[in-house]
């Protein structure tokens, strides 16, 4: 099944590890083929990686645009969510981890990925931070 992605004058995205920017106009494009793509907003460098749930993040993140680095990234993955479950007491979180970690086990890593953005709005509104629900994971958390 396509894609089909609107993007903004200027957004970036990338598609299988190659960064991409749109040009001055709005544009669609269509991914006729299964791509590991994402949204600029999506994106999240290593230093901003800087709590909890978005050291879950950034792994999984890494394990959908690289293959080859996926064994060292799910490594990293494993333990920090183990960290963060022996932290979490909330049912419904839990259940959230183990939902991300189901995703990440059968190779959705994009489901995973937005499904860990419940956790990174959960651990924000714990530590009393700003997040925006819509952008995914912390405004400051963008690739630019």
């Amino acid at each position: 099944m396509p894609l089909k992605l609107s993007l903004r004058p200027g957004e970036k995205f990338v598609v299988n590890g190659a960064v991409v920017q749109n040009g001055d106009r709005r544009a669609a494009l269509v991914l006729q083929n299964k791509a590991s793509v994402l949204r600029e907003k999506d994106i999240m460098q290593q230093d901003q990686a800087d709590t909890p749930a978005k050291r879950i993040y950034f792994p999984i993140m890494l394990m959908y645009l690289d293959e080859q680095g996926r064994e060292k990234a799910y490594a990293e993955f494993a333990e920090r969510l183990a960290e963060f479950m022996g932290a979490v007491r909330d049912p419904t979180i839990l259940a959230e981890c183990i939902g991300v970690s189901k995703e990440v086990m059968s190779g959705e890593y994009y489901r995973a990925l937005m499904r860990c953005r419940k956790l990174i709005a959960y651990e924000a509104e714990r530590l009393g931070l700003r997040h925006d629900v819509d952008q995914g994971v912390p405004a400051r958390g963008h690739a630019g």
